[in-house]
């Protein structure tokens, strides 16, 4: 048996090497259990606030698509016509709930703040690798109190999942560099196919950590794993949408890239209004996918749509805009930077918040989170602090190609409440030391 005897060191005494463990389990048990609760209650009141709306207002297409899937066993807005007009990854999440529990505001709330949860579990871990448990803990805390998020989350909102999928690529990819795994980087490769899946603005953020793990490894076959694994992820989607919808594509929505780029953008978005108030040109393919939806549930009549020569139709538009007019685009990139980065909420198709949480509790949070983030840059660890620049780095260029906005920028948030969370960690050990 381990003794409990104490020890004696000069004049202090010290606990066996068992008890040391168990204080250490205790006090992780409890570390896990504040984020949890930190989770959970504020995103509970909300979605007991908000029970009414959780089905009709802020939803997004994914739940059109998972309905259809549940009833009809087509993924699309109408039986038997297969679609591709939104990501995958949230439909087939809200699939299994539906078939379940039924298409309920406490069904889906509920998974929601299971997967909030899992997130802040995943910060806590990226913390404590890179940091320290506290630190850990403090960044889990201030990530999952995000105002933004708490009413965000609960909501029909795909977001939820992009960050769950975000903090386990950025711990994948920590764990893939520190242990020089490929294993590990299969994982990675993994997340990042997932996070494609979920919001196709991410489609190079394989090549990012890829690109990151050359720099801290060298060359080896890592990168390689990680893109391979990646296209074997999205393979399936992309395979299915050529034999069922006719081409290849992780979404014929080409019309959403369109009305961030063209000559109606600029003042829709200066405005207030957001892109889903830009007007289709003249002559323009119709009905697209939704438009079809909506005659379908008025008339009960199926209007089959070449989906794929929507999608060329407005590639082709957005193409000519970008090739056609420099100083537009050039002005639309920098009004999406200023929207990605605004520490007040951005208008979008899914607003977030009201009246005091929209109006000053988020530009406050996000302005404390901001300073503090700027500071972590200096003193966390530099191998995190490449990797998180270069992950914001990329969520900047995407909001240039396509718009900025909040609700974007939000699944990536963790990764400055770390920076935040090591700041604050540095001024603590500052302050400790000066006396």
């Amino acid at each position: 048996m381990p003794s409990t005897r104490r020890g004696l060191v000069g004049e202090t005494w010290f606990p066996p090497r068992d008890e040391l463990q168990a204080r250490k389990t205790a006090l992780k048990r409890l570390e896990l259990w504040l984020i949890a609760a930190a989770a959970i209650a504020p995103r509970l009141a909300v979605l007991v606030h908000e029970r009414g709306h959780i089905l009709t207002a802020f939803t997004d297409k994914s739940d059109d698509f998972a309905q259809t899937f549940v009833r009809h066993g087509t993924f699309g807005f109408i039986p038997g016509e297969p679609s591709a007009y939104t990501q995958p990854l949230y439909g087939f999440f809200l699939v299994p709930i539906y078939w379940i529990f039924g298409r309920t505001w406490w069904a889906v709330g509920g998974a929601q703040i299971v997967v909030a949860t899992a997130t802040a579990f995943l910060v806590y871990a990226i913390g404590a690798r890179v940091l320290s448990r506290r630190a850990g803990t403090l960044a889990a805390v201030l990530a999952t109190l995000n105002p933004y998020l708490v009413w965000h989350d609960v909501h029909l909102n795909r977001e939820v999942l992009d960050q769950l999928v975000a903090a386990a690529l950025i711990l994948c990819t920590l764990i893939a560099a520190e242990r020089r795994s490929t294993a590990w980087a299969v994982a990675v490769g993994i997340c990042g196919g997932l996070a494609v899946l979920g919001n196709v603005r991410l489609a190079l953020l394989p090549l990012v950590v890829a690109a990151y793990l050359v720099s801290r490894q060298g060359w080896s076959w890592a990168p390689v794993a990680v893109l391979a694994a990646a296209a074997i992820a999205v393979a399936p989607w992309v395979i299915r949408n050529r034999v069922e919808v006719g081409c290849f594509a992780l979404t014929t929505d080409a019309r959403a890239l369109w009305k961030a780029n063209n000559a109606q953008t600029y003042d829709l978005l200066a405005s207030g209004k957001w892109i889903d108030d830009v007007k289709d040109p003249p002559g323009h393919p119709f009905p697209n996918p939704e438009e079809a939806r909506d005659i379908y549930r008025q008339s009960g009549r199926k209007i089959h749509v070449d989906e794929c020569a929507n999608e060329s139709y407005y590639q082709h538009k957005a193409w000519v805009y970008v090739r056609d007019h420099p100083d537009g685009k050039t002005k639309l990139g920098g009004q999406a930077v200023r929207m990605e980065w605004d520490p007040r909420t951005t208008a979008s198709a899914t607003d977030s918040g009201r009246g005091v949480i929209r109006s000053w509790a988020q530009p406050l949070y996000m302005s404390f989170l901001y300073a503090l983030g700027l500071l972590g840059l200096a003193v966390v660890p530099r191998r995190f602090a490449a990797l998180a620049l270069a992950v914001l780095a990329y969520q900047t260029l995407a909001a240039i190609v396509f718009v900025g906005a909040t609700r974007y920028r939000v699944a990536t948030d963790f990764l400055i409440a770390l920076l935040a969370a090591g700041a604050l960690e540095w001024l603590l050990w500052r302050r400790r030391r000066a006396h």
